[in-house]
C-alpha cells in the first residue's frame, strides 16, 4: 500500500531558514515541499492554487502577519492545515493564532526530528505543540476554569446586577429593571465591592468575569 506524501508550503521571510526548512521537509520520504514563501501576500496568491496538506507559517512577516495569513487562508482553504513555527511564546500570539485557525504552535529551534514527527502527526489529524506552549494552553484553560467556578459567594441578586452593570446601565436603569429603587442597588453593589474586594465598576466586572 503507496502512503500519500504530505504536501508541505513554508511561510517565512528569512531565506536561510526558509531553505533549511524546506531541506528538512525534503529530505524526508514521507514529506514533499510544493512551495516556499517570503511573505504572506504571495503566500495568499498561491497557496489556493497549490492545495498543500500543511502550511509551516511564520508569525513576524513583513506587510501581512502570519496569523492575518492564516485567517485569510482558512477563509480560502479550509481542509489546510496551519503550523505556526515561529520564536514567540507569548499568551497573546499563541491563542490570537490558535483562534485564527492555527491547528498545531511549534517553536523554531525545536529538534529537527519533533517537527517533521509534528508534522506527520498534523496531517493526521493530531494539534502538535512544543511542551512550552502546550503547558501555556493548558494553564489558561486551568485559570479560566477556576475563575468560572468561583463565584465569590456573591448571590443570585448580586450576579444578576452586576451582569446588568457589565452591560452599561445606570444605576436606576438596573433598579428599573430588577423592580427595586436606586437605594436598594447602591446596597448590593457595595456588597459586591466588598466580596470581590475591588473598589469600582470596572474592577468588580474584570474580577468576576475574568477579563
Amino acid at each position: 500500500m503507496v502512503i500519500p506524501v504530505i504536501l508541505v508550503c513554508i511561510v517565512e521571510d528569512r531565506k536561510d531558514i526558509r531553505e533549511s526548512l524546506t531541506l528538512l521537509v525534503n529530505d524526508d520520504a514521507a514529506c514533499s515541499c510544493i512551495g516556499a514563501f517570503a511573505s504572506a501576500e504571495e503566500a495568499l496568491q498561491k497557496i489556493p492554487a497549490l492545495q498543500p496538506d500543511v502550511v509551516l507559517m511564520d508569525i513576524d512577516l513583513p506587510g501581512m502577519n502570519g496569523i492575518e495569513c492564516i485567517a485569510a487562508l482558512k477563509k480560502l482553504s479550509p481542509d489546510i492545515q496551519f503550523m505556526i513555527c515561529t520564536v514567540y511564546d507569548e499568551d497573546e500570539k499563541i491563542f490570537d493564532a490558535l483562534a485564527a485557525g492555527a491547528n498545531s504552535y511549534i517553536l523554531k529551534g525545536s529538534d529537527s526530528g519533533l517537527l517533521i514527527a509534528a508534522i506527520k502527526d498534523l496531517n493526521n489529524g493530531g494539534s502538535p505543540m512544543s511542551s512550552d506552549i502546550a503547558r501555556k494552553v493548558v494553564q489558561h484553560f486551568q485559570k479560566n476554569n477556576a475563575a468560572q467556578k468561583n463565584d465569590y459567594h456573591l448571590s443570585q441578586r448580586e450576579k444578576e446586577i452586576l451582569a446588568l452593570l457589565a452591560k452599561g446601565l445606570s444605576y436606576q436603569q438596573v433598579a428599573d429593571t430588577v423592580f427595586l429603587s436606586v437605594k436598594t442597588v447602591k446596597t448590593h453593589v457595595y456588597n459586591i465591592y466588598e466580596k470581590l474586594h475591588v473598589n469600582s465598576r470596572t474592577e468588580a466586572i474584570n474580577k468576576f468575569y475574568g477579563r
